[in-house]
């Protein structure tokens, strides 16, 4: 998915999930695709960025492919802020994702944030800015 419609798409699901107070796309600023959510009381900026399937162009989509929803743990919105945002995405049961990576769980890493692997080869990174 392109990180505009992922953006997008991240922004209708967090204005639809309870723990969240406010939810918005960020246009101009240093950060192309951002987002910010205000949830428990506290903002977050994240930014899409997007990766093509292999051999894929940007002139055309690449079509979806569906299948089960990945399995996420749920996290308390005081959580990791990357580990709160994958459980959101993963409780929309979305059919085109694969796999949820969060980075905070990984040894050594500083930045929050996520890797979303599409079933259609496509990828994209959320980043907390």
């Amino acid at each position: 998915m392109r990180p505009l419609e992922y953006r997008d798409y991240l922004v209708d699901l967090l204005q639809r999930t309870p723990d969240v107070q406010q939810a918005k796309a960020l246009e101009g600023g240093p950060y192309p695709y951002a987002l910010a959510a205000t949830a428990g009381g506290r903002e977050q900026r994240w930014q899409v960025i997007g990766q093509l399937a292999d051999g894929a162009k940007h002139d055309r989509q690449t079509p979806a492919v569906e299948g089960r929803p990945p399995a996420v743990e749920t996290v308390p919105v005081g959580g990791a802020p990357d580990a709160w945002l994958a459980g959101v995405i993963g409780g929309a049961e979305p059919v085109d994702t694969e796999r949820i990576d969060v980075w905070s769980v990984r040894e050594g890493q500083k930045s929050p944030g996520l890797t979303v692997f599409f079933r259609n080869g496509e990828r994209a990174f959320v980043r907390l800015v």
